[in-house]
């Protein structure tokens, strides 16, 4: 590699650094002080930079925010997914507890990136067209919906009676799961509705603080609503 190629590769690293460290400081910020905390001028400052270099990473304050969503969602879409796919496909139960598990853990370990997704909005915060991270979004989506569908050849005699048709259900919606699920019935659909606020509920509940002032053991209350979650969907959990 000649010297000037050497410069560019340096180049490249260096600014690959400090980006890294800008979305580090902008999550440190966030957590000190909230959602609204989040801006280039804060993050300058605590870099020791100049406002007019940071802009030269990030344009504006909501492109900073958009990479944040798309890479803590991207993130915990790979997590849950790995998890998942390690567990036997044959086996429902296992399926379910390791996305579960998954999700729990890595909330825990990324507060702030829980928040950015599912909890408090950034003010004044625009986000692109199609969303900030419609690809993660997709395969976390499509991801509940195939522990219902795991669950659905054990779930369905439970909700035989159940009176959902599809237009209960956001379009878009629609179409991700029976895209990827084309033989599951709209019953199945809020199936993986009611898994989600399942897991949803307590982790929120988690992160937000609401459950350390009620219970010094929040991972058994998880683990015993898991075992809930599982048996109402004709399923023996593990021991």
């Amino acid at each position: 590699m000649g010297a000037e190629g050497k410069t560019r590769g340096r180049r490249e690293r260096l600014r690959a650094e400090t980006t890294a460290e800008i979305k580090q400081v902008a999550l440190a910020l966030m957590s000190s002080g909230g959602p609204g905390a989040i801006t280039l001028r804060a993050i300058a400052r605590e870099m020791g930079m100049t406002a007019n270099a940071i802009y030269g990473y990030f344009p504006t304050r909501d492109d900073l925010v958009t990479t944040l969503i798309a890479d803590v969602y991207t993130s915990l879409a790979d997590t849950v997914e790995a998890s998942w796919n390690a567990a036997p496909a044959e086996d429902p139960v296992a399926r379910i507890l390791a996305w579960a598990e998954a999700f729990r853990s890595w909330t825990l370990a990324n507060p702030e990136g829980f928040r950015l997704i599912y909890g408090d909005p950034v003010p004044g915060y625009q986000a692109p067209e199609g969303g900030a991270a419609p690809d993660a979004a997709h395969r976390v989506c499509t991801g509940l919906a195939g522990l219902a569908a795991d669950a659905w050849p054990h779930a369905e005699p439970l909700y035989a009676g159940s009176g959902f048709q599809w237009s209960d259900f956001d379009a878009g919606l629609v179409d991700k799961v029976r895209a990827a699920f084309p033989d599951l019935p709209p019953a199945a659909v809020a199936l993986a509705l009611r898994i989600w606020g399942h897991l949803h509920g307590l982790v929120s509940l988690e992160i937000y603080g609401h459950l350390l002032t009620q219970t010094p053991a929040p991972e058994k209350l998880y683990r015993e609503e898991l075992a809930r979650l599982i048996r109402s969907l004709g399923l023996t959990p593990e021991s």
